[in-house]
């Protein structure tokens, strides 16, 4: 798609068009054994998150979903919310309100998005 022959006004060059490796973020500790690597933070306060929780790591306390929703895709290994175990490739949408105690009994890695932050 073009815009009056502009290649540059669409697709990876596009204004506000970001990319980011987790590998270009130092890991920011959350809780023992769980980190964060931020990818990106919108205007609204959304953002986007790689998560990696430890084998064996527990969430200190509950987890509370506030301002907004949670959305998480399970990579890697094997989730735990507290009560039920999410395999990898499990899309999960915690709402606004809701809470969890995020674990792992043999590691993950998850993609997180809160799109209200």
């Amino acid at each position: 798609m073009t815009n009056n022959g502009d290649v540059a006004s669409f697709g990876p060059n596009a204004p506000g068009y970001v990319w980011k490796s987790t590998a270009d973020v130092e890991p920011i500790e959350v809780s023992p054994g769980i980190t964060v690597h931020p990818l990106w933070q919108g205007a609204n306060g959304a953002k986007a998150v790689v998560t990696t929780i430890a084998a064996g790591a527990v969430w200190d306390g509950e987890d509370l979903h506030d301002p907004g929703p949670e959305e998480v895709y399970v990579v890697s290994g094997v989730f735990n919310d507290g009560v039920n175990d999410y395999a990898a490739g499990t899309f999960l949408h915690a709402p606004a309100g809701s809470w969890h105690i995020p674990q792992s009994t043999q590691g993950c890695v998850l993609f997180v998005f809160y799109p209200e932050g």
